[in-house]
């Protein structure tokens, strides 16, 4: 038997004899024995397994051993980090970021409270009224292709009208309290950023 990775689960002729496994294409080179004898595959792949990749195996006489790098958090920027979250929590609690938001707010919430409601109106009309939605308005054109036009044509109206809001009612405050929060970070973790 044989597992995924080329180990041998038992013993016998055929493939799975460790004669078949000396050298596997596309794996590092087998190692022998000092005594010329198989000495079993070992593999340059890290998931293999922990002693087979070289960890915790010694690499010779007098040689060190290798380092994992330590998952510990540094202490000492603990406390940067800790004041550096007390100044984005201060800037949120400001008045200047307060009035961002509602901005944001006054304008969002009533656009896509209309939108939703002319969205779902269309819907029901089209299921409810097909009639309705039948009645020619030009030639080959009914009400329900003008409707679902506008559906696109109110669409990009408010992608637009949501720019033009940003640009000018609200992104020249948010930079600015941008660049506040940048100041003030730089200062608290010492000028390094």
């Amino acid at each position: 038997m044989q597992s995924s990775n080329d180990r041998l689960h038992g013993t016998g002729g055929g493939p799975e004899s460790a004669a078949d496994h000396r050298a596997v294409p596309g794996r590092a080179p087998v190692e022998t024995a000092p005594d010329g004898g198989y000495a079993g595959p070992r593999y340059d792949d890290p998931w293999y397994d922990a002693l087979a990749s070289g960890w915790g195996e010694s690499a010779g006489p007098g040689a060190p051993e290798p380092t994992l790098p330590s998952m510990r958090r540094d202490v000492a920027a603990e406390p940067s980090r800790a004041a550096a979250a007390d100044v984005y929590l201060e800037v949120q609690r400001s008045a200047a970021f307060q009035e961002v938001r509602s901005r944001y707010r006054r304008f969002v919430v009533p656009a896509v409270t209309a939108f939703f409601l002319w969205y779902v109106a269309y819907v029901v009309v089209a299921t409810t009224a097909p009639a309705l939605m039948a009645r020619p308005v030009a030639g080959a054109v009914n009400v329900a292709m003008v409707a679902g036009l506008g559906q696109f044509l109110t669409t990009f109206l408010l992608t637009w009208a949501y720019a033009r809001h940003a640009r000018l009612r609200r992104d020249r405050a948010a930079l600015e309290l941008r660049w506040d929060t940048q100041e003030l970070t730089r200062g608290v973790r010492g000028g390094a950023s």
